[in-house]
């Protein structure tokens, strides 16, 4: 990789202990000649922190650094636009199965990424259109899953296409259609499959679906998954990542397939997927 010259740093405003850490980082980086961003929020709190130039960070950054849990995480893969610029996630939140490194090694991995001595991991993500009398009204790209569910307690009827063909029409509370890096998230709870996380392919999770033998599917990710609101469920909304919430109407079709676009997380050579989740998910460790 070639030396990072400008660096963008993500937080949770809501966390003063990330927003301490990302001013004490800034001054760090500016002593060796890097230039710090973040969004206007955050640079408007933090003077040695910039705000984003017209056209948004992805334009100006050449790595982008996220003190937080996997939400923060997620908000900075949405700030980039769809650009492959690496993150470098620090857990100050949660689980983070998506920020892997702990506090106590922020420095460390930040000196590798200025010079540009790290490794990347793909991640794939899913476009997702919405289709409204057979038009595009809205596109989106989400890095962990769309969600389609009733913003009322009842069961929603969602009539299910890959590749054009039926497949089921589910009656639940929702529908997860998920990555393998969503495998994590909500899909888990929902009993969905721990997918590794460099995988290609698609998961498509029911929510307490009425008939118990609607099963979790695992596809592959050439193909195209349509699901269509059924005309009597008058509630319904898609959330895109757990963060952006689009309302649907009858007969409305949430088109999802694989994007062109990808995520590239910052590779962590002290932990592999499998320690973060026995450490995660508080599996037993192996016996010494």
């Amino acid at each position: 990789m070639a030396l990072a010259k400008s660096i963008g740093i993500v937080v949770k405003i809501a966390n003063p202990g990330a927003v301490k850490l990302s001013r004490e980082l800034a001054e760090w980086l500016n002593k060796k000649g890097v230039d710090v961003y973040s969004d206007s929020e955050l640079a408007g709190l933090v003077d040695p922190i910039k705000p984003p130039p017209e056209g948004g960070l992805s334009k100006v950054v050449d790595v982008m650094v996220v003190l937080g849990g996997d939400g923060t995480m997620l908000y900075a893969a949405r700030l980039l636009d769809g650009r492959g610029v690496p993150i470098l996630g620090i857990n100050m939140g949660g689980l983070g199965f998506l920020t892997a490194l702990g506090v106590d090694e922020v420095y460390e991995s930040l000196e590798r990424v200025i010079k540009g001595e790290f490794e990347t991991e793909e991640r794939m993500m899913l476009a997702v259109r919405i289709l409204r009398g057979g038009e595009e009204i809205a596109r989106y790209r989400v890095l962990n899953d769309a969600v389609i569910k009733t913003t009322i307690a009842r069961l929603v009827r969602l009539e299910t296409c890959i590749n054009k063909e039926y497949v089921t029409t589910y009656r639940a509370d929702g529908l997860i259609v998920a990555t393998p890096t969503g495998s994590t998230a909500y899909s888990l709870s929902a009993s969905g499959p721990i997918l590794y996380p460099t995988i290609h392919s698609i998961i498509v999770v029911p929510v307490c679906p009425f008939n118990l033998t609607h099963r979790p599917v695992v596809l592959s990710d050439t193909m195209d998954v349509q699901v269509t609101v059924g005309h009597d469920n008058p509630d319904v909304e898609l959330t895109l990542d757990g963060q952006v919430d689009r309302p649907l109407k009858r007969g409305d079709v949430v088109d999802i397939k694989r994007a062109d676009e990808c995520v590239y997380l910052v590779k962590c050579n002290k932990k592999s997927y499998f320690d973060i989740l026995r450490e995660r998910l508080m599996w037993e460790s192996k016996p010494e």
